[in-house]
């Protein structure tokens, strides 16, 4: 490993480039390049140089612009583990002084297998862990959110659905619009996932307020966490959405029914009963049919079904058709179109729908 006293200058400090994935933590407490814990632990920051360009040919700053990356670049970034269908698998491993960027918000590891289509991801070498003035390494669970107790619990609205890139995060920003013609104030929190902007910053853009992630639990992603941390980091994530004024939160699940932790979520009837409604993102008729089916075995009967299948008028009738739950679009839902039904207690679910498809038709 290079002379770690002769790293960390005020040019380097300068130039290296802070991933999202360290965006709770202050620039003055990176003082000091350690040298790299044994072994090393998801949730460690580390500082890395860039040694070949892969997959993620950018990395999301702490601002959440996008930095173009180029070989030789300096980066803090976090050691996670990563479970990404379409992408990585991923763990919180350095192999020797080299591992990889998982993500492009800046979580790295030891690719385990990747999707067909996707290329190698970026290689990166380890120059040691950033530490604070102390000597101390630093680590994503110094800087999360303290406990946060409320007299009441704001209503929380889940959205999950059938694998990666089927419209969550759109379903879940357009409910955010939808709720705020209500003039009410509206949350948007990111439960489960790998450190990346992207999602937080499109229900900011949607005005939640406040929106949260799994970083802001001091977490880098949330793959192979227990439940009752993830339990944990619920509880804390809407409590503070609570306590910041929030009367209604828009939660996203990440992944696909059948990932671990989503899994293992929907078959915890605590955590069911806490949710006020379901609403389901699909890509097909047949993800429709399949995740529904899955769902109400779990005891959750979603409201609604939206994502990339609303997309498709003939592909909204065949799942509601199939499955007795109404399809909405994205502009439905910024629209409100879902309100009177959210807004009952318990939440009604239009289980004629497909009739009155064919009526209309």
């Amino acid at each position: 490993m290079e002379q770690l006293d002769a790293l960390w200058t005020r040019d380097s400090r300068e130039f290296t480039k802070c991933s999202y994935a360290v965006r709770r933590i202050p620039p003055s407490d990176m003082a000091q390049v350690l040298p790299l814990s044994e072994p090393p632990e998801s949730g460690d920051v580390l500082l890395a140089r860039i040694e070949k360009i892969g997959k993620n040919a950018r990395i999301e700053l702490t601002n959440g612009r996008a930095s173009n990356l180029y070989e030789g670049d300096l980066v803090a970034v976090v050691l996670g583990n990563r479970y990404a269908t379409e992408q990585f698998e991923g763990y919180a491993r350095v192999r020797g002084n080299i591992c990889h960027l998982l993500s492009m918000g800046g979580l790295c590891g030891i690719m385990e297998s990747r999707h067909a289509g996707v290329i190698e991801p970026s290689s990166l070498r380890v120059l040691g862990s950033l530490g604070n003035a102390l000597g101390e390494p630093l680590c994503l669970s110094d800087y999360c959110l303290g406990p946060r107790f409320i007299p009441y619990r704001p209503k929380v609205l889940a959205v999950c659905g059938s694998s990666m890139d089927v419209g969550k995060t759109y379903t879940a920003r357009s409910l955010v619009l939808g709720l705020r013609k209500l003039g009410l104030q509206v949350a948007g929190i990111k439960l489960t996932g790998t450190a990346t902007g992207r999602d937080t910053w499109s229900m900011i853009d949607a005005g939640a307020r406040p929106a949260l992630d799994f970083l802001d639990g001091g977490l880098p992603s949330t793959y192979l966490c227990s439940l009752e941390k993830l339990l944990a980091l619920y509880d804390l994530l809407v409590n503070h959405a609570a306590g910041e004024g929030a009367e209604w939160v828009v939660m996203e699940i990440a992944d696909g029914l059948l990932q671990r932790e989503t899994a293992s979520l929907l078959h915890c009837k605590s955590f069911i009963s806490s949710v006020h409604a379901w609403l389901y993102a699909a890509g097909d008729g047949l993800n429709a049919v399949g995740g529904v089916a899955a769902l109400r075995s779990c005891g959750v009967e979603p409201v609604a079904i939206s994502g990339v299948i609303s997309m498709s008028p003939l592909a909204i009738r065949e799942a509601a058709e199939a499955t007795g739950v109404r399809c909405v679009t994205a502009q439905g839902l910024q629209l409100g179109e879902l309100n009177p039904c959210l807004l009952s207690s318990p939440p009604t679910c239009l289980m004629n729908y497909p009739n009155q498809i064919r009526t209309s038709a």
